[in-house]
C-alpha cells in the first residue's frame, strides 16, 4: 500500500501529554512513529494546544475535531500544526479552502461520504456483518486516504489485516502495542513495521537509510524485525549485520546514536532511521560514509565545535561571549545583504549573513533542525499575517504603514469600551461542580511547560555564575550597560534620593511592620521535664543567610522589601540579600535601596526570575549564596523557587509557592457598595493573571447593581484600567443566602486576602478556617495590610492557604530541639528506648542506652 505518511498507519492515543502512564507503548516509543490520531473536545483544547506548541512541526498529527462546534477551533488545529483534521461531512463544506487537511467522517462501513481526498471511518468492527462486503468494495474502489479506527478491544493483528485488504490506513490504539516481547497480550509494534515492508534480499533484511536530524545521509545498513523492535525499547541505533547479528551503533567505538523517528518510503522497501548522532558515523575520518559534512550543515558542526574550543579572547570567542559585538555584526551584514546587487554579491553577502545568524543560535544551543524545523511549522499555518514591515524598519525605507485590526480572541469578545462588570452565580441554582468551575483560578503554564523554560536559566546561572546572571539582566531587563550583577552595601546616597513624604511612608511602615513582628519573638525557651530526670527543649535561631526576592515588572514594590526584610532584621538573620530586575538604565527604584540600606541588607541583585532565584541558591563569584529564599513572585520565579528547593545540591529552603494575587470579599446589605468596588480592585489592578472574588450575602439586585456600577465607574479612573478589565473578565461575584454558606466557600477557595465586610464582622473571624490574611471591617481596606499597618503581606495563593501560612517571623528563624537526662532519667526512659530499637532491628541504637546502663550498675 502506498501512503504519503511515514509509516501506514497511525497510533491513537488518549490525550496527550500523558502517554507515559498508559499501558502499550510509552511517550518515547509514540514519539519515534511521529504518526498520533488524537481526539479533540472542548475540555482538552488547551492541552492540545500545549501539545502543538512544542511538536506541531516533529509529528503528523490527525485529530478527530467531530467534538469541536466552532469553526475557529478547528482552523486552529490546522494552524498549529495538524496535518488532517476530521469533521463531519455536513460541516465539511465549510473548510474547502484547505483542501486535503480537512476530511470527513463517519461511523458507518460506507464509501459514499468519501471526499476526493480521504474519509475517516470510526468504530470499525470486522466481524460485524457486512465488513467483507466493504472490503470487496474499497479494494475495488482504492479511495485515497482512507483511514479505519477500530471499536475498542478489536484484534490489533486482525485489524491490521483486515486495512490492508481495503488498501486503508489503520488507527491502532497506543494501548495495544508494546516494544516488550514477553507481553503476549499485545501486539508487537516490530511484527505491524514488519507487515508492511517488502524485501528483496533472501534473508529478508531491509536497507535502511540512516540521516541526521537535518537529514544529511550519514550511511546505509540493515534492519530486521529483531533490530526494530530493539532499536524502538532502547531508542538508539540498532541495526541488523548482515554478518554478526545485532549491531549496536557506537557499542565498541562510543560514537553512539539516539534515534529520533523511523519511516518506509512510499514503496515500503526502505527504511530510513533519523538520529541524534554523536562523534562520526563512518568509521573512516569523515562523518559519514558520503563524506564529510557541506554547506550550512559543516558550518554548523564547526560553530559548534569552536564554542567548545574557541582560544580565549579570539574573534570567535568574542562573538559567542559579546552579545552587542554579535548583534552589530548581524546588522552589519543584512544592512550589506540589502544593498548588494549581483548574483554573486547577493549570494557572498547572504552567505556572511547566515555565518553569523547561525552563531547566534549555536551559541542559544538552537540547532539547524530546530530552525528548519520551525520553517516547517510555519508553512502549515493557514491563517496568514498582513505582511507589513514593523513600524521602525518600514518608516527607514519611506514605506507607509496601517495598523492591522487585531484578530479576535476569546478573551476579549468585549468591547473594550464596554461595561467592567463580574460575572454573577447563583450559588443556590448552581450544583457544587459548577460552582468549583466558576471559582476556577486563571489558567497558568503547565509545570511541564514553565520547568522546561526555567531550567536550563538555573543550569546554566549555576555553571556561569555572574556572567549567565549579567546575559539574562541584558537579555530580559534590557539593562546592557550593567557590568556586574550586584550592589553591595553600604549603598551609595545618591541611589537613594527620595521625596520626604515618600520617606515618612516608609518609616512610618518600616517601624508598624517592626513592632509586630518584634512582638511575635519567643519569651524564653521552652523546657519540659516529660518524665522524672528527662528534659526536653526547644530553642529558636535566626536562619543565618537569607535572600529576598521584589517583583519587578508592572509596579514597583518597596512595600515587599519591607515585609521580607524588616522580618529578617527583627530576626537577626546575619547576612540579608535583595534581588530586584533592574530598570533598563541598570538602576534599581531607589525605593528599594532605601529599604535595603534600612533593613542592613548586604546585598542587592540586579536580576529578576528564575536567574535571580538561581543566583541566590547557588551562590555566583559575586552573589552570596543564601540557605533559604522568600519572596512573592510570577509562575516562573515560583516554579524556580520549587526547583532549587528540591535540589539537594542547592540546600536551599522557600517560604512558600505564591503566584498571582487574589481577594475574596463578604459583603452584606450593610456595606458600603463603594467600599466594596475599592477592596475589589486593589487586587484586580495588580495584574491580568490576578482574580477578584464578591461573596454577596443576600444581597438585593438594587444592592448588586450599586456595586457593579462601581466597579465600573471606579476602574475607568484608574491608570491600569487595561489590567483591570482582563482580571475583572475572570472575575466572579456569587450569591449566596447566609455567612454561614458564604464562609464555607470561601475556607474552599482559601484565599490569599480575605476581607469582612459584614455586620459584627469581629464575630465572624472565628468560623474562618482557610486565609491567608483577614481584614475585619468597613475601615479595614486591605491595602493597609500591604503597606503600613504591620501585618505580613507576603502570602500564600492559588488556595496554598489550606497548607501554608504567610510569611512572619517564624519564617525567618529554625527551632532546634534539645535533650538533657540525669542519670536515673536515662533509667526512667531506658527500658522504653531499648526495646523499640528491638522491635526495629537497629541493635546500635539498642546498645547506646544499655552500654551506659551496665556503666551505672558497676558503680
Amino acid at each position: 500500500m502506498e501512503t504519503e505518511l511515514p509509516l501506514p498507519f497511525l497510533v491513537s492515543v488518549a490525550i496527550p501529554p500523558g502517554l507515559a502512564n498508559l499501558e502499550g507503548l510509552n511517550r518515547e516509543e509514540v514519539s519515534l512513529l511521529g504518526n498520533p490520531f488524537l481526539e479533540a473536545t472542548p475540555n482538552v483544547q488547551d492541552k492540545l494546544a500545549r501539545f502543538f506548541n512544542r511538536h506541531n512541526y516533529e509529528f503528523h498529527a490527525h485529530v478527530d475535531a467531530t467534538s469541536l462546534t466552532s469553526p475557529e477551533d478547528v482552523i486552529a488545529l490546522l494552524d498549529r500544526g495538524a496535518r488532517k483534521v476530521f469533521v463531519s461531512p455536513e460541516t465539511l463544506s465549510q473548510y474547502a479552502d484547505f483542501g486535503a487537511r480537512v476530511l470527513p467522517v463517519v461511523s458507518t462501513l460506507d464509501l459514499s461520504s468519501a471526499s476526493k481526498d480521504g474519509l475517516l471511518i470510526k468504530d470499525v468492527d470486522i466481524t460485524a456483518a457486512g465488513a467483507e462486503k466493504f472490503v470487496s468494495e474499497a479494494s475495488s474502489a482504492k479511495p485515497r486516504n482512507l483511514y479505519l479506527k477500530p471499536v475498542e478491544r478489536a484484534d490489533p493483528a486482525k485489524f491490521v489485516d483486515f486495512a490492508k485488504k481495503c488498501n486503508a490506513i489503520p488507527v491502532l490504539p497506543s494501548t495495544c502495542l508494546t516494544t516488550d516481547k514477553s507481553d503476549s497480550s499485545k501486539l508487537l509494534l516490530s511484527k505491524v513495521i514488519a507487515t508492511y515492508w517488502t524485501s528483496d534480499r533472501q534473508d529478508g533484511l531491509v536497507p535502511t537509510v540512516v540521516t541526521d536530524e537535518a537529514g544529511v545521509a550519514l550511511g546505509l545498513a540493515y534492519s530486521s524485525q529483531e533490530s526494530i523492535l530493539e532499536a524502538l525499547r532502547t531508542q538508539t541505533g540498532v541495526y541488523q549485520s548482515r554478518k554478526r547479528g545485532l549491531w549496536i551503533k557506537g557499542a565498541t567505538s562510543g560514537d553512539t546514536q539516539e534515534l529520533v523517528r523511523l519511516s518506509l518510503d512510499c514503496d515500503n522497501d526502505t527504511l530510513k532511521f533519523v538520529v541524534k548522532q554523536k562523534g562520526r558515523f563512518c568509521h573512516l575520518e569523515q562523518f559519514g560514509c558520503f563524506g564529510d559534512l557541506k554547506g550550512i550543515a559543516r558550518l554548523e558542526h564547526t560553530l559548534k565545535s569552536r564554542k567548545e574550543s574557541a582560544p580565549e579572547g579570539s574573534y570567535t570567542a568574542r562573538l559567542f561571549s559579546d552579545e552587542k559585538l554579535l548583534r552589530a555584526k548581524i546588522m552589519e551584514e543584512a544592512e550589506e545583504l540589502c544593498s548588494a546587487n549581483s548574483p554573486q554579491d547577493i549570494a557572498f553577502e547572504a552567505a556572511d549573513l547566515i555565518y553569523f545568524a547561525l552563531t547566534k543560535a549555536v551559541g542559544a544551543g538552537v540547532s539547524l533542525a530546530d530552525i528548519e524545523a520551525n520553517l516547517d511549522a510555519k508553512s502549515l499555518k493557514v491563517t496568514r499575517r498582513t505582511g507589513n514591515a514593523k513600524g521602525k524598519w518600514a518608516e527607514k525605507e519611506g514605506i507607509q504603514t496601517t495598523t492591522a485590526a487585531p484578530a479576535k480572541s476569546q478573551s476579549a469578545e468585549k468591547p473594550q469600551d464596554g461595561r467592567i462588570v463580574m460575572e454573577r452565580i447563583d450559588s443556590s441554582k448552581a450544583t457544587e461542580v459548577e460552582l468549583l468551575e466558576k471559582l476556577k483560578r486563571p489558567s497558568q503554564k503547565s509545570p511541564e511547560a514553565i520547568l522546561k523554560i526555567v531550567t536550563p536559566i538555573i543550569d546554566e546561572v549555576r555553571k556561569g555564575g555572574d556572567k549567565a546572571v549579567l546575559s539574562y539582566t541584558h537579555k530580559f531587563e534590557k539593562a546592557t550597560s550593567l557590568t556586574s550583577p550586584v550592589i553591595k552595601a553600604p549603598f551609595p546616597k545618591e541611589l537613594m534620593q527620595l521625596d520626604p513624604e515618600t520617606i515618612k511612608a516608609i518609616d512610618t511602615s518600616f517601624e508598624n511592620i517592626k513592632r509586630f513582628h518584634s512582638a511575635q519573638k519567643e519569651e524564653k525557651p521552652l523546657s519540659v521535664e516529660t518524665m522524672p530526670g528527662v528534659v526536653c527543649g526547644r530553642f529558636s535561631r535566626p536562619i543565618e543567610r537569607v535572600g529576598l526576592y521584589i517583583p519587578g515588572g508592572t509596579a514597583v514594590l518597596p512595600s515587599t522589601a519591607l515585609m521580607l526584610g524588616v522580618p529578617a532584621m527583627v530576626a537577626g538573620c546575619k547576612k540579608i540579600v535583595l534581588a530586584s530586575p533592574p530598570r533598563a538604565d541598570g538602576s534599581i527604584t531607589p525605593e528599594i535601596v532605601y529599604v535595603a540600606h534600612k533593613v542592613g541588607a548586604e546585598s542587592i541583585v540586579l536580576a529578576g526570575g528564575a536567574q535571580a532565584v538561581a543566583a541566590m541558591a547557588y551562590g555566583t563569584e559575586s552573589v552570596s549564596k543564601v540557605d533559604k529564599i522568600l519572596g512573592p513572585g510570577n509562575q516562573f520565579v515560583t516554579a524556580a523557587k520549587m526547583h532549587v528547593s528540591n535540589d539537594t545540591n542547592a540546600g536551599v529552603g522557600i517560604d512558600m509557592p505564591a503566584g498571582p494575587s487574589e481577594v475574596l470579599v463578604i459583603a452584606d446589605k450593610d456595606a458600603n457598595p463603594a467600599f466594596v468596588a475599592s477592596d475589589l480592585l486593589s487586587q484586580a489592578e495588580h495584574g491580568v493573571d490576578s482574580q477578584v472574588i464578591l461573596i454577596g450575602v443576600d444581597l438585593s439586585d438594587a444592592q448588586l447593581q450599586a456595586i457593579d456600577d462601581e466597579v465600573h465607574n471606579q476602574a475607568l479612573a484608574l491608570p491600569r484600567v487595561d489590567i483591570v478589565r482582563a482580571s475583572i473578565a475572570h472575575s466572579v461575584t456569587v450569591l449566596v443566602k447566609t455567612v454561614d454558606e458564604a464562609m464555607r466557600i470561601s475556607n474552599e477557595y482559601a484565599p490569599e486576602h480575605l476581607i469582612l465586610q459584614l455586620k459584627n464582622a469581629a464575630s465572624v473571624v472565628d468560623k474562618v478556617m482557610n486565609a491567608g490574611s483577614v481584614f475585619i471591617g468597613e475601615w479595614t481596606p486591605e491595602s493597609v495590610g500591604d503597606y503600613s499597618a504591620g501585618v505580613n503581606h507576603s502570602l500564600p495563593t492559588y488556595g496554598f492557604a489550606k497548607q501554608y501560612s504567610g510569611v512572619n517571623l517564624g519564617s525567618f528563624m529554625k527551632h532546634i530541639t534539645c535533650s538533657n537526662l540525669t542519670a536515673d532519667g536515662l533509667r526512667n526512659v531506658g527500658s522504653a528506648v531499648m526495646q523499640l530499637a528491638k522491635v526495629e532491628e537497629l541493635e546500635a541504637h539498642r546498645r547506646a542506652v544499655e552500654i551506659r546502663i551496665k556503666h551505672m550498675d558497676k558503680q
